[in-house]
């Protein structure tokens, strides 16, 4: 095995090339760092983190798209304790809502779910009793032949799916609603359900600075450990032969590796294997385009006061271009940001939605627009600072029986192994799933190089007396 004080020059021989330096390919590197392999990482954008990675808002970074943590997120809470972070992770209270017909409803506790408008009384009851029938639900394989549609309707009801689960999942999901698995339903359920107080409120977690900050400790450890980031390199080609992986192409350049690590979004992987010369790349092709992923767009918000006393809204109007408004500094305070109220505006729709397309400016005035009817009392003498992000491959859409289409880690193309939000199932996308994903991605590579490099037939042992 190499050791990490044998470094190549860029574009030499490495022994594992890891895509993408989101939190699954940064929780890769250190983990083949810590094998002592030599591990480079090229990223094609201008900043790591993926869809954790931030940018300046009064003095303090804040994520391009919103991000919190639950209590059952124990993978990434141990890395912020083994960085010596774990001080900074401070618990919150999540207020939670519904924007429907035209107004405000907490849904924060179980209480508030028996005081929500929009349903008649028994249907409330069958509202709470639903999510609480979900949360007995044990494995997501008991749900797995179902759509979340059969599954919400056989809980609580066609009224209650109506009223409250349908304009989510379309929402959300958009054409693709229909043939969401319940599974994925159940998979937020549960982490909800999870992260609760004894009296019921729901309790989340952020990290003081955010992920910027976890990212700040993390970086010098992974150098520590002789793991080489390039950012602005985004890799064109996974190059393979008859025998497998032999590196990859990023800017012109040549890197050459026998193990290869990607990983984005199922569809970018497949475009990387456009040329790779081996038979198992056409049936691996097929499996990876086969996944479909929808984009997302943020607008975020730096504005002079808070819009109101909820983090998390979700939408149910139809005629509002966000499923969700999340007030960022109703969890993490305004007084982090230079007195900032950070409000995110987020939804996921297709690349080619009128939206997604528009410029960044018509973005902004679309927006307020629709911001004034929900919010009366705003005025754009409020705004401060916007920002628009967006990511192309944000979610992917969780069938039934997706256990079956789910691209393994260790692909049929010898060297060539895949970690990414589309593999994290049975959970759904999050940074403490990416971090879980990209380690045990790391381990399995490191005890492939280890297990290639013992001898094929251990020389036999001798016995008895020297002559």
């Amino acid at each position: 095995m190499s050791t990490a004080s044998a470094w190549p020059a860029d574009g030499g021989d490495w022994d594992v090339i890891v895509v993408g330096a989101g939190f699954t390919g940064l929780a890769a590197a250190h983990e083949l760092g810590r094998a002592g392999l030599r591990c480079l990482v090229l990223e094609a954008d201008d900043r790591v983190g993926g869809l954790a990675g931030t940018f300046p808002v009064g003095g303090r970074q804040l994520e391009r798209f919103y991000h919190h943590w639950f209590a059952s997120d124990t993978d990434i809470f141990r890395l912020c304790a083994e960085l010596g972070c774990g001080h900074l992770v401070e618990r919150h209270a999540g207020r939670t809502g519904f924007y429907h017909a035209g107004g405000i409803h907490r849904l924060s506790t179980p209480l508030d779910v028996a005081r929500f408008a929009p349903l008649p009384l028994a249907d409330r009851l069958r509202l709470g009793r639903s999510v609480l029938r979900a949360g007995r639900v044990r494995h997501w394989r008991e749900l797995e032949a179902l759509t979340a549609e059969e599954w919400l309707v056989g809980l609580g009801g066609r009224r209650v799916y109506d009223r409250v689960w349908r304009p989510l999942l379309e929402g959300k999901f958009g054409e693709y609603a229909p043939e969401v698995g319940a599974t994925w339903m159940w998979t937020k359920l549960h982490l909800r359900g999870g992260s609760r107080s004894r009296a019921g409120h729901e309790v989340l977690y952020y990290l003081r600075g955010g992920c910027g900050a976890l990212l700040a400790a993390w970086l010098p450890e992974l150098a520590r450990l002789g793991v080489r980031i390039r950012t602005s390199c985004p890799v064109t080609d996974v190059l393979a032969g008859p025998h497998g992986v032999t590196g990859v192409r990023a800017g012109g350049t040549r890197y050459t590796a026998r193990r290869v690590l990607v990983t984005t979004a199922p569809g970018p992987a497949a475009a990387l294997l456009a040329d790779a010369d081996h038979p198992a790349v056409p049936g691996l092709r097929r499996q990876l385009t086969a996944i479909p992923y929808l984009a997302n767009i943020c607008l975020v918000l730096e504005n002079d006061r808070p819009l109101s006393d909820t983090y998390w809204l979700n939408v149910t109007d139809p005629g509002f271009p966000y499923v969700g408004v999340i007030e960022h500094t109703n969890l993490d305070p305004a007084w982090h940001y230079g007195g900032r109220h950070v409000v995110y505006l987020s939804t996921y729709l297709p690349v080619d939605a009128g939206l997604y397309r528009m410029p960044d400016d018509q973005v902004y005035r679309y927006s307020l627009l629709h911001l004034r009817r929900m919010f009366p009392a705003f005025r754009e003498e409020w705004v401060r600072g916007c920002h628009v992000w967006r990511a192309e491959h944000a979610q992917p859409v969780i069938t039934r029986y997706y256990s079956r289409t789910v691209p393994a880690t260790e692909s049929p193309l010898p060297g060539l192994y895949l970690a990414g939000m589309a593999q994290v199932f049975p959970e759904d996308r999050g940074t403490n799933y990416a971090l879980r994903g990209g380690q045990r991605a790391g381990r399995l590579i490191a005890d492939r190089i280890r297990a290639a490099a013992r001898p094929a037939h251990p020389a036999p042992l001798t016995t008895g007396a020297a002559t």
